[in-house]
């Protein structure tokens, strides 16, 4: 019989109390001496805090803690005297050993379920499931654990946090669709199975879903869930059909494959069209076997969850699985998305292949890379090129790529375009990396997926892909709507219409991206002469507009800053990476001059803290001081010639300068 330390419930406890018919009940779990007899309301409080708070829960059991003269204990001896002390202990359900603390008891559970070792000799009847919870997600269902949002808490994890993470991996998915039919794709961390549910339930006989996990409560899960959905899961073997059907009477909506293995051992036994890799943490550790079975121009897509490394707050752990060496800076989430894919290429190029970046994206809780792969030598060798070191300057934030060269160069200080070596004491720059230093966005593949999320009512994952097209051609967007054809039965095209200032298309004009239903033959040629959406090349990183703002001096708005940088010549964009965040091919020090330039001082009555008079603290050209001494209007904005000054005039006819 198992220990009276282990019930399923509270009340059971109660009910060992209760068998003592006196008013005062002892507690049956404590000696008389540690804990005397007491009325029931006293009891109930007793057990509830001291014995089932601190419980070890496994398989519907609790194991509470006991102070029973079960556990030997070494006498203590002072003196001639001898001191016997009762010991709390936990009695263990599967194999009836006594530990002492909560922690080790948690983890001596950890290694029976490990050796597999999950059946109790104490428990002759099966304990009752749990209930799960049913979440709802793109028109799937799936079957949650309670704790289902902890991953230390459950086997089947589930975070309703990325949903647009799916999102934009199924848009991907069903882009490369269009492109071949029908398509293998593996989801080789299933978890819940959510994602490849979503894969079967909308793109229907397109894809041959394959949802791996190693883990056999997962694997059981997912079965759950895909029955659940009307799905058919297609059996391991011939002798194991008894997930073949759904269920009498019922259709089958999709067929699903559900493997139990490791995720490099799937990927290296067969090849796929599309895999996504999403891990608890890096996903370093699975890019080989991604990269070496997936096929030509098929679509590896990762998300990495260690963003505390990414992000440079853990630098040490991003030398240890990306061997890159990063620091803290106003661009930190563009450095993670690059750094993520230089650990990409490499594993690609081991294999021989090169790859295309079609999309990268970094938030507050992911990284998500998705790229094409390219078979052959060349497009390693292309791609390998790509990966180069950054030249960082710690003082005004400019930052450079490194040249193609392999020469030693004698002042590396002079690829940067500021001069902070010379005006600072010390070494004022760091070498970061090694990075992508190419494009991180296909406009073209970008566009067809906003066509998807139109298809399929994506609607949460529309404004993150306009921001996207718009920052991989490096474009303020004036306006952006879509138009689906209006014959819904066809529903033979549907195009996106965006206006937009590039000097590409022509200023103000309105273009239409199109996409036709092709056949099955037309398909089968596009991939015997596949043709690549070329990538915009935009500028590399961005700038954090309060980052670099005048103290005393208020900012122009960000919208209006970006039409100051266009007029200008230069081309500028928003980013997704910063909301404040301007992604431009102009100089920093041009960025500087034009955001000191339209801003203006924080008080008008009086000088502003940090601003300088012109007469006592400043040279200033004979522009800028006749000016001063004549006419000048409050708050007008003076640019000197000569001495490459601005300034702003105030009533009491001092200046806010500002050096070039």
């Amino acid at each position: 019989e198992k220990h009276i330390s282990i019930q399923r419930q509270l009340a059971d406890l109660e009910k060992l109390a209760d068998l003592n018919e006196a008013e005062k009940k002892p507690c049956p779990l404590c000696p008389e001496e540690k804990f005397k007899a007491c009325y029931n309301h006293k009891l109930h409080r007793h057990l509830q805090n001291l014995h089932w708070k601190i419980s070890v829960e496994f398989e519907g059991y609790r194991m509470c803690i006991c102070h029973l003269p079960c556990r030997l204990i070494k006498p203590n001896v002072v003196g001639d005297q001898t001191f016997s002390k009762m010991g709390a202990h936990y009695h263990c359900i599967i194999c009836s050993a006594t530990i002492t603390r909560r922690t080790d008891m948690i983890g001596h559970i950890n290694r029976h379920v490990n050796k597999g070792e999950t059946e109790s000799r104490f428990i002759t009847a099966p304990a009752p499931k749990s209930s799960h919870e049913v979440l709802k997600e793109s028109d799937a269902e799936v079957q949650v654990h309670p704790n289902y949002s902890t991953p230390q808490k459950t086997d089947s994890y589930f975070n309703p946090k990325m949903k647009l993470n799916r999102q934009l991996i199924f848009c991907a998915l069903a882009v490369l669709c269009e492109e071949r039919k029908p398509i293998e794709c593996l989801d080789a961390f299933g978890a819940t199975g959510i994602m490849g549910l979503q894969w079967a339930k909308h793109l229907r006989s397109s894809v041959k879903v394959t949802i791996n996990d190693c883990n056999e409560n997962s694997v059981t899960m997912i079965r759950e869930n895909c029955h659940l959905n009307k799905m058919k899961v297609i059996p391991k073997t011939k002798e194991d059909d008894t997930d073949e059907a759904v269920g009498d009477g019922e259709e089958n909506i999709g067929t699903i494959e559900v493997t139990k293995m490791d995720a490099n051992v799937i990927m290296h036994l067969r090849s796929f069209d599309f895999i996504h890799l999403d891990p608890f943490g890096t996903s370093v550790n699975y890019l080989d076997a991604a990269f070496r079975n997936v096929r030509n121009l098929g679509i590896v897509s990762l998300t990495s969850t260690d963003i505390s490394s990414l992000y440079a707050k853990a630098q040490h752990v991003a030398l240890r699985h990306y061997g890159c060496n990063i620091v803290r800076t106003e661009y930190y989430k563009e450095l993670a998305a690059r750094i993520v894919i230089a650990a990409v290429a490499r594993a690609a190029a081991r294999c021989n292949k090169g790859i295309e970046v079609l999309l990268a994206v970094a938030l507050e809780h992911f990284v998500l890379v998705v790229v094409r792969v390219l078979r052959g030598p060349s497009p390693a060798d292309d791609s390998a090129k790509k990966i180069k070191y950054l030249i960082h300057c710690q003082w005004c934030e400019e930052r450079v790529f490194q040249g193609g060269s392999n020469m030693v160069e004698e002042n590396p200080y002079q690829q940067l375009p500021c001069d902070c070596h010379g005006s600072m004491p010390g070494k004022t720059a760091v070498i970061l990396g090694p990075l992508w230093s190419a494009a991180l966005f296909n406009t073209g593949f970008l566009r067809r997926m906003l066509l998807e999320t139109v298809q399929y009512g994506l609607e949460e994952t529309q404004p993150l892909l306009k921001t996207l097209i718009c920052e991989a051609e490096c474009t303020t967007l004036k306006q952006f709507s879509i138009h689906i054809s209006a014959d819904e039965n066809k529903q033979e095209e549907c195009g996106v219409y965006i206006k937009t200032p590039d000097t590409q298309l022509g200023t103000g004009e309105s273009y239409l991206v199109q996409r036709k239903r092709k056949s099955n033959e037309a398909i089968r040629n596009a991939t015997k002469r596949p043709k690549f959406e070329n990538s915009a090349e935009h500028p590399a990183f961005y700038y954090n507009i309060h980052r670099h703002s005048i103290k005393g001096m208020n900012m122009p708005k960000l919208n209006k800053f970006l039409s100051y940088l266009s007029e200008a010549g230069y081309r500028v964009s928003r980013t997704h990476f910063d909301p404040m965040g301007v992604r431009t091919n102009a100089p920093l020090a041009q960025f500087k001059t034009i955001l000191v330039k339209y801003s203006t001082p924080t008080y008008t009555g009086g000088q502003a803290e940090g601003t300088v008079h012109l007469a006592e603290d400043l040279q200033v050209g004979d522009h800028v001081q006749a000016a001063v001494d004549d006419k000048a209007g409050d708050g007008e904005i003076l640019e000197d010639n000569k001495s490459g000054v601005t300034a702003t005039i105030t009533k009491d006819c001092s200046a806010s300068c500002a050096a070039d």
